[in-house]
């Protein structure tokens, strides 16, 4: 049966359309602004006034520049050094956690709930934090920045709400059959919340990508500085080499182009991850938003 539908319900459909097509263009023009600002030449650049739909004078001289620095290729590696290790001490620390919290029959489990909900609210300062990590022998060291973000109370939770999920039965089952725990959480704890684990390895992995503050505190050794914190230095203090080539008709045009391309370069690789795990985001971040 083919459903009638009114004239108040289609004019209803084409405004929610309509409304919907403004919004993404609002929330990705931005995006779309800086690509083709990276791709503009300097001084065409320089001379667009109000918005910018496609490159002003098509010019790859931003990314020569910003690529052909070294130090970039040398703040991939580490970047991809601290996702790859953080993320994984991460996740491993933070499903140990999650599944002894899990468990009905620990002991204490609420009092030591309540000890991890102060550490989100408080916690020691930036100065304690420094003379605790020079105290114990890691300043300078990649493990200062691994240790300090590995376990994040809030992702905690949320793997405890998606541990929670998981029926009992199934690890009476196991038990029964003579599994242990470390069996339980990885065989069959684990691989039930892969959406929630897909998630956390998402927010990890970003959160790392992006974070530049820690390294600039606790690092003073140059090759072992993240992408972001080399990527700083170029977008704030605009120190490309080469950036006063004769090519360059306009400083100030390049040292925009400069920053457009820093961003593009900054955000397209951890925009290479989302694909991959974007069947188990909405499912992952829905979980423990309902009781029941």
């Amino acid at each position: 049966m083919k459903i009638k539908i009114s004239k108040a319900e289609r004019a209803f459909d084409v405004f929610n359309v309509l409304f919907m097509f403004c919004m993404i263009t609002i929330c990705l023009y931005p995006f779309i602004y800086v690509l083709f600002g990276s791709l503009s030449n300097a001084s065409e650049l320089m001379r667009v006034r109000g918005l910018l739909w496609r490159p002003a004078g098509f010019s790859l001289d931003g990314y020569k520049e910003v690529l052909k620095n070294k130090d970039i290729y040398t703040g991939l590696g580490n970047s991809l050094y601290f996702i790859l290790v953080g993320t994984t001490l991460s996740i491993v620390v933070g499903c140990l956690l999650a599944f002894v919290l899990s468990r009905p029959y620990l002991r204490y489990k609420s009092v030591i709930m309540k000890f991890m909900l102060v550490t989100m609210f408080f916690h020691g300062g930036l100065i304690p934090t420094f003379l605790v990590v020079k105290g114990i022998g890691l300043y300078d060291s990649r493990w200062s920045i691994i240790l300090l973000t590995m376990l994040s109370t809030y992702n905690v939770i949320v793997l405890k709400s998606a541990f929670d999920g998981v029926p009992a039965s199934i690890e009476e089952s196991a038990r029964i059959d003579g599994a242990g725990s470390m069996t339980v959480l990885w065989k069959l704890i684990v691989p039930l919340s892969k959406a929630a684990i897909a998630v956390q390895i998402l927010f990890y992995a970003v959160a790392t990508w992006n974070s530049w503050f820690n390294a600039m505190i606790y690092l003073k050794d140059r090759a072992k500085f993240p992408i972001q914190l080399i990527l700083r230095e170029i977008l704030v203090d605009n120190q490309s080499s080469g950036a006063s080539g004769a090519a360059i008709e306009d400083k100030v045009g390049f040292s925009d182009v400069i920053k457009y391309t820093t961003v593009i370069v900054t955000i397209t690789p951890i925009l290479c991850v989302y694909p991959f795990l974007q069947k188990h985001f909405v499912k992952g971040v829905m979980i423990g938003a309902v009781k029941g």
